[in-house]
């Protein structure tokens, strides 16, 4: 499955290859908290900052229950993000996005490369992050991957 997410003002919206929107993710008015929703505006998760500075973490929240815990392990060497649910149901499911440079990263479960988010400069010089993952692995969280590569290293990519 290939998607992107793509910044519209204040939010993003996750689009397929036919430029079909699939999610908006809006940021509230206050605190580091982004809203997951679908196509027709029903909120899914929440994505919230909980650790600030160079290795940012955040948490992805389901029915306002811990879902999954967002860590950023690395900026400099060997850049990369680990995702570990916290859910009994999921519990020993890990995603880490790896990557040389934080633009490209592997999407790796379970140690298995599954796909890949890459951050793409677009013609107004906007970051774009593209996603691709495949399809039996995809769930409605994944676009929040390209949300965290974004929160922990999308100033130093658009300096760039």
């Amino acid at each position: 499955m290939e998607l992107f997410l793509v910044p519209k003002g204040s939010k993003f919206i996750v689009e397929d290859k036919k430029n079909r929107l699939l999610y908006t993710v809006k940021k509230k008015a206050f605190g580091g908290k982004f809203l997951l929703l679908d196509a027709s505006g029903y909120e899914l998760y929440s994505f919230v900052q909980t650790v600030q500075g160079k290795k940012p973490e955040f948490n992805i929240i389901l029915n306002e229950k811990l879902f999954m815990n967002v860590k950023c392990l690395s900026v400099f060497l060997d850049p990369s993000i680990e995702f570990e649910h916290q859910d009994n149901k999921f519990k020993g499911i890990k995603y880490v996005l790896k990557s040389s440079d934080r633009k490209n990263f592997i999407l790796l479960r379970n140690d298995v490369e599954i796909g890949f988010v890459r951050a793409v400069m677009a013609m107004d010089n906007e970051l774009r992050y593209e996603i691709n993952i495949e399809n039996q692995y995809f769930d409605d969280y994944i676009p929040l991957f390209a949300l965290a590569v974004e929160r922990a290293f999308g100033d130093m990519n658009k300096s760039k």
